[in-house]
């Protein structure tokens, strides 16, 4: 996903560390991203949606826990914050792994990886873990989240995107999804392969695409960000409010459940 990299440590350094990591819980921002192996440019749709927080003044950390991405390392379990990268002055970068089943609870919940996430890096404003949806729902505490699911045009792209929804809103009961797309944005197709998502995530979970964008892999890195890129970031970060996610982890509640309005009719329907 990201070029060469620069260390940096994160560690404790003087009196006024524990302050500025309770300042950092209570404004940092989670963004869970459905990991989508069939979708060849993901590193680069992450690449944007980190520029479009970069554009709105804010340092994201992107977790990166799918199963096409390097291993945690064991140092980890020791110091989570040795072992982040600083790609640039906007983004930095964990190699995850793995690592969300390290901090598991008697319930079958990880949510408490979040509090470590950001006390390990107190610096970062915006969380984004990139995940499978069943790691997703490990960790994920919070109703209100709208986890991002990602495709391109190949139709297994697709069919894996809507199995992401499918996942989480059986077993976590999240309901309201966006779309980040690796084509053009003039390209019709897209707009038809959002609306299959959103039909057969409506018609079949009762779940909702609230909103959708598409971001073309050959665009340079210096281009500027698209009207499509700016709105889906923005909803992204107006979902929840900072810190609520981690409100929500230090309660160590059990990992969510569908609600009660889902009906087992539904549940048992199959995907595309």
């Amino acid at each position: 996903m990201y070029r060469e990299a620069e260390h940096f440590d994160t560690r404790p350094g003087d009196q006024a560390d524990g302050l500025r990591r309770l300042f950092a819980a209570s404004r940092v921002r989670f963004v869970p991203v459905v990991a989508n192996p069939r979708v060849i440019e993901s590193g680069v749709l992450l690449e944007g949606l980190c520029a479009a927080f970069a554009e709105r003044g804010l340092h994201t950390l992107v977790v990166d826990a799918a199963e096409s991405a390097p291993r945690a390392a064991e140092l980890a379990s020791v110091d989570l914050g040795a072992c982040v990268e600083r790609l640039s002055r906007d983004v930095s970068y964990l190699a995850a792994r793995g690592l969300p089943m390290r901090h598991i609870n008697a319930q079958g919940s990880a949510a408490r990886f979040l509090e470590a996430v950001t006390e390990a890096v107190p610096h970062a404003e915006v969380i984004v873990l990139h995940a499978s949806a069943a790691e997703l729902a490990r960790v994920v505490a919070l109703r209100e989240l709208r986890p991002l699911l990602l495709a391109d045009t190949d139709l297994a792209s697709v069919t894996e995107a809507y199995a992401g929804m499918k996942w989480l809103a059986q077993r976590a009961g999240l309901m309201v999804y966006s779309l980040l797309m690796a084509c053009s944005p003039q390209l019709r197709l897209s707009e038809r392969i959002a609306q299959q998502i959103s039909s057969c995530g409506e018609t079949f979970l009762g779940a909702v695409l609230r909103d959708w964008a598409c971001m073309d892999p050959r665009t340079p890195i210096a281009a500027p960000i698209s009207p499509e890129m700016r709105h889906l970031a923005r909803e992204l970060l107006t979902v929840a409010p900072p810190g609520a996610a981690l409100q929500a982890a230090a309660a160590d509640a059990g990992p969510l459940r569908p609600r009660a309005s889902l009906s087992s009719s539904l549940l048992a329907t199959s995907a595309l």
